[in-house]
């Protein structure tokens, strides 16, 4: 890890840095551009800076990654292993359509979570993220996609609120420095205890997407081991304080998993666990691992479940996932250096 990259940095911690190196307050200003809407990868690149200063720091770090490998599966999605400054691997995945570029950003190398159904967690965790290696990962993507990107969803590898610090960081940064509105930002977890009252502390215009994934709390435990400490009660209660306290809805993605979580009666239980307050589901057709044998359901059971969830005045969509085919939809994300 590189504790001093500059990448991550607001333009008044920019300002001061350049200020501890002697230089005037704006020169904090053109770093600042160079870094977020230039893309420079040192600062012997930052043109604008005398010669002999940047000679002289010549071995201060940016914070950038390189690429060491990217497969574009036929939708056009991108998957990219990213080399970190220590030698560690993360995955990073692009997502264009025709007015958006969504960038789907790992928090953790690895995941401590140990979902049954995520490919990541089968690979254990290594570290925690710092907050200049998120946002590296969207700067790359618009690079290589030549593209600006309009929304970041934080639903790579590992669990953002048991790195929340350096998560919030980010999302501030690429607010602030990167331009992209916080609405357009998605914040992904599993539900960490004590957590998403701190989140909401924070009082950001970001989307929480809680991944729930069962209508129970015994399923919930079956596919999420980390659910036993965490009831899904008191879960659904910190969600409703959330949206008290910022006024913004939670998403809840579920993926469908047949003949485990997908009946009527799944739904049905699903929809009283979340009448009464601000919500939208995200149903997501199981993406295909080579770990565990689940099935996706067939579309007519898929819809059936939507269905439940709509008389029941619960806002509901279908999210097939982009990316199947390069091993870059939801839950398919793993550090594999054979690539």
């Amino acid at each position: 890890m590189t504790e001093s990259a500059l990448l991550g940095k607001s333009l008044a911690e920019l300002t001061d840095w350049v200020q501890d190196q002697g230089q005037p307050a704006y020169r904090g200003k053109q770093l600042h551009q160079w870094l977020y809407q230039k893309g420079a990868r040192s600062l012997h690149e930052i043109t604008v800076f005398p010669k002999q200063w940047r000679a002289a720091l010549e071995d201060q770090p940016i914070g950038r990654s390189t690429i060491a490998h990217r497969s574009i599966a036929p939708d056009e999605t991108r998957k990219y292993l990213l080399r970190l400054a220590d030698g560690e691997m993360i995955e990073t995945v692009g997502i264009p359509t025709a007015k958006r570029l969504t960038v789907c950003v790992s928090s953790q190398i690895g995941c401590p979570m140990a979902c049954d159904f995520c490919a990541t967690g089968k690979g254990g965790f290594t570290r925690n993220l710092e907050a200049y290696e998120i946002v590296d990962q969207v700067l790359t993507v618009a690079e290589d996609f030549e593209r600006r990107v309009s929304h970041v969803v934080f639903m790579g590898m590992g669990e953002p609120l048991l790195n929340r610090e350096a998560v919030v960081k980010a999302v501030k940064s690429l607010n602030q420095d990167v331009g992209i509105g916080q609405r357009c930002l998605t914040v992904s977890t599993v539900g960490i205890p004590k957590q998403i009252p701190l989140l909401a502390e924070e009082k950001l215009q970001i989307t929480l997407a809680i991944s729930l994934h069962a209508s129970n709390q015994t399923l919930r435990e079956q596919l999420i081991p980390s659910g036993g400490g965490y009831p899904l009660s008191d879960l659904i209660a910190d969600c409703r304080k959330y949206v008290e306290r910022t006024h913004r809805r939670v998403t809840f993605e579920y993926i469908l998993l047949a003949g485990v979580n997908d009946t009527p009666d799944h739904a049905e239980e699903l929809a009283q666990l979340l009448r009464g307050f601000q919500t939208h589901v995200n149903l997501i057709p199981y993406n295909p691992i080579s770990e565990v044998d689940y099935q996706r359901p067939d579309k007519n059971r898929i819809e059936a479940f939507q269905s439940v969830l709509e008389d029941a005045k619960i806002a509901v969509s279908i999210r097939y996932s982009r990316g199947l085919e390069a091993d870059a939809a939801c839950g398919q994300l793993r550090v594999n250096q054979t690539q």
